[in-house]
Formats: C-alpha cells, structure tokens, sequence
C-alpha cells in the first residue's frame, strides 16, 4: 500500500454522476486494469469500479474536465465516453485512440480533431480551466500588424513614426548588414520592407506576423512584442536556460527583435519569432519522418542532431526515437555568404564521407558527419554553422544586458585588423558578434557563463 493511501485512504464508494449513474467501489488490490476515462491501465493510482457493469475509472480521472480549449486547437473540445467508428488518432501525441474509451472531441459538427485524455490536459497544452456551462468566448478584434498607406507603403505598429516602402529583392547583391529587425536575420531572400527615412528592415513575411497568436507547447494565448522594455539580468547562479532571460522555446537569449510574450500574471513565457512560426509536422532534411510536437511536461529528451539533452519541448518522430531542438529546427534552410553569389545550403551528411571539408572563414576542418552550410552549385564553398551565422544566434550589436550587475554589450566582430583573443577560452573570437563586459572581450555566451566571474 502506498504512503498516500495510509495517509488518506480512499472512500469504499462513491456517488459519480457527472461520469456514471451507478455507485463506484473502491477496487483494493492493484491491478491491470484500462480506465474507461483515460484508456490506461495504470496501477498506482487508485482504482473504482462498478459492481452492476464493468464501468472501471481512476480516482484521478474523476476531476477531468467536460469542456476545455487547448493551445493545439483553435475550436473547444469536449468529453465524449468513447469515438464512432474509424480510424481516430490524438491531435496532441499523434498515437492512436482506442474507439472504446474516452477521450476528448471538437464540438463542432464537422470538425473530426480528437486528443486522448491524458493529452488533451497536459500542462503546457491546457491552461486549467473547465469551461463546461461557460458561453463561448468572444473572439477579441485583433489589430492588423500595419496599415497601408498605398501601393507598396506601409505604416508598421513596430515603426510608427514612419512610413515603409517594400522593395523587390529578386536577384539582387546580398548585404550581410542589411538585418531584419524582427528576426534579426539578414536579408537572404524574398521581398522586404525598408524605412523611407531611416535604416529600419523588416522582412515582408515579419511584416505581417499577426499581433497574436497560440502557440502548441504553451496553454495561455500570445502578444507580438516589439522590443525588450525591461534590462535582462543574469546571474552567476543561473544561466541561458534562464526564463526571465531567454527563449522559452530554443537555448538563445531574447535581447532584440520581436518576440511572442504570455500575458497571464507570474508567467514568463516567451519566444523568438522562428521558435513561434515553425509548426508541426516538420519535414526536413535532418530526418525521413515528419515531426511532431509531443513531449509531455517535464520530459527531457537529447536532440539528435546537437546532442544537448535537456530541452523539454522538441520536435519528434513518432516512427523511431529521433528527436530535434527548436534551435536546430528554426536553423535557416538556405542562406547566403559575401563571398559567393550562390546560395548556400544547410548539409545533412549521414552517410560516411572520404572527402576533406575547409571552412572559408575559420580554415579549419569540418566534419563531414556534423552540419554545415554548402554552395548548392558547383563552387564547393562550405562553412562551419557557428562561422556563417553566429555561435550566439539573434543577437543585434548594441543591444545589452546585465551580467552580475555589469552590463554587458554586443558588439560585431570585424572592427579590428585581425579578430581580438577571448578573455575566457584564450583563443580568437571567430563569430560574427562578440560580448564587451567591463575590461573582458567574451566570443560566447558559452564562455561568459562558465568562465567570465
């Protein structure tokens, strides 16, 4: 027998209404047995069961909820004892749903999106609240990111104060300074808008990024931010994982650009723009299958392809065991470099490789078996991740933030003759950024948190 049953042991019956017409008894003995509400046969919660029928539930399952709306589904769903027949399958783990049992349903008639139990009432995709006899939400207004002023002008909520012009960028010379001051990514492709009368950039795709919006691993609904009104500040004791300080999604800090905040109080959710954007499935070259969002709160799982294993939410293969990290999924597929009229690509090698790999920038060797950036035409140009887009990935030079009280500030890596040594690791600071902190010159974040007091 359990602590907890000691402790507080279970009622012999009780009285269910909301889940069934006739009275429960406790069943003492552990036992296999599949609850009717959650379609699992888990032993260490307690069981009750139905003397007239074979009606059998979990003591836990009695308080789940009738109606409720997640973060995976735009409509409410609601409890239904078992599913017609067909082929069902869970919108939340992407397993299938056994028909027998129960489980949660869409109540709109011709809506077919199902979730198991379990699922549909996780924490990170169910905010808690039990909307059953609740009317249905009004759906708040949500202002447009920009008026148009005319054919190709805009005025940006981000930019108030002036007017943006959109300008084609088919085929045009690449400037790795012209950075969108939304994803603080640089201008690879397609059509950006650009301020009449000063340097303010913003991709048209960032352009017209909805002012809110769900995200699928956070129960609670999202504002566009557009820059940081607070000072970060960090401490030795903690580090880039940090709420307060970083993306909730990926491993990167948000010092600039646009981000998606959770307004409910005492919650800090937040995320970059590409952590918010990228949905599910995901199909990429990293992996055969497509991916889903399916960890459960509190799980930690090891990204397959950088290896780090304690991310909480990642993108997974429900056919095998791979898994991927929003900082390796939000990676630009195709970017460019100053050197090469090309464009170049992210390189999946996963075959073994004789051939030998020199990054342009670093000359230095790359490995053939870990990802790295390629000319997609015949140039053979190639380069290391780190060297091409950064160790320290949407960090703007000047923005700042506080590291044990001392200000630190992000300044680009190409005002001296030769790249400065790093205080920490002693070698030269090969990225595009690096950290100015009181008398220290840092390359990473890395070094800054393990080995700049």
């Amino acid at each position: 027998m359990s602590v907890a049953c000691v402790e507080k042991p279970p009622l012999l019956s009780i009285d269910q209404s909301k889940w069934h017409e006739h009275t429960l008894t406790h069943f003492p003995r552990q036992a296999s047995l599949t609850c009717d509400l959650c379609a699992l046969a888990n032993s260490s919660s307690p069981f009750y069961v139905c003397l007239l029928c074979d009606f059998v539930v979990h003591q836990s399952c009695l308080s789940l909820p009738r109606v409720i709306r997640i973060s995976r589904h735009p409509h409410r769903i609601s409890f239904t004892p078992s599913f017609d027949q067909g082929n069902w399958s869970c919108g939340v783990c992407r397993r299938e749903i056994n028909n027998d049992y129960g489980g949660y349903s869409c109540i709109k008639d011709d809506c077919s999106y199902a979730a198991h139990s379990k699922c549909a009432t996780q924490s990170n995709v169910w905010d808690g609240k039990e909307l059953e006899g609740e009317p249905e939400e009004i759906e708040e207004e949500v202002m447009p990111p920009f008026v148009r002023i005319s054919d190709g002008i805009i005025q940006h909520f981000s930019h108030e104060d002036h007017h943006l012009k959109l300008d084609e960028n088919a085929g045009s010379d690449y400037d790795e300074n012209k950075q969108c001051q939304a994803c603080i990514t640089p201008v690879y492709f397609g059509n950006y808008y650009s301020c009449m009368q000063c340097e303010f950039i913003l991709h048209e795709t960032c352009a017209n990024l909805s002012r809110k919006m769900n995200h699928p691993i956070h129960p609670h609904l999202l504002t566009l931010v557009t820059r940081h009104d607070g000072v970060i500040k960090i401490s030795s004791d903690t580090d880039i994982t940090n709420y307060e300080s970083s993306c909730s999604a990926c491993p990167w800090l948000c010092t600039a650009g646009f981000f998606y905040e959770c307004g409910e109080e005492g919650c800090c959710f937040k995320v970059h723009v590409q952590c918010a954007t990228i949905s599910e499935p995901l199909d990429q070259g990293s992996h055969e299958h497509p991916l889903f969002l399916t960890s459960k709160p509190g799980e930690k799982r090891k990204c397959s392809i950088c290896q780090d294993d304690d991310y909480t939410e990642t993108f997974n293969c429900i056919e095998c065991d791979f898994a991927l990290c929003f900082g390796c999924a939000t990676l630009p597929q195709k970017v460019r470099y100053k050197h090469d009229k090309h464009t170049l690509a992210l390189s999946y090698r996963k075959e073994p490789s004789t051939m030998t790999y020199w990054c342009e920038a670093c000359e230095r060797k790359i490995k053939p078996n870990k990802r790295f950036y390629m000319c997609d035409k015949y140039c053979c140009v190639t380069l290391h991740i780190g060297c091409l887009i950064g160790k320290d990935l949407y960090m703007k030079p000047g923005a700042s933030w506080l590291y044990n009280n001392r200000k630190v500030v992000v300044v680009p890596n190409n005002q001296h003759m030769s790249r400065p040594f790093c205080s920490c690791c002693k070698k030269r600071c090969p990225y595009k950024t690096l950290f100015q902190r009181y008398v220290f010159t840092i390359c990473s974040t890395k070094c800054m948190y393990h080995g700049i007091p």
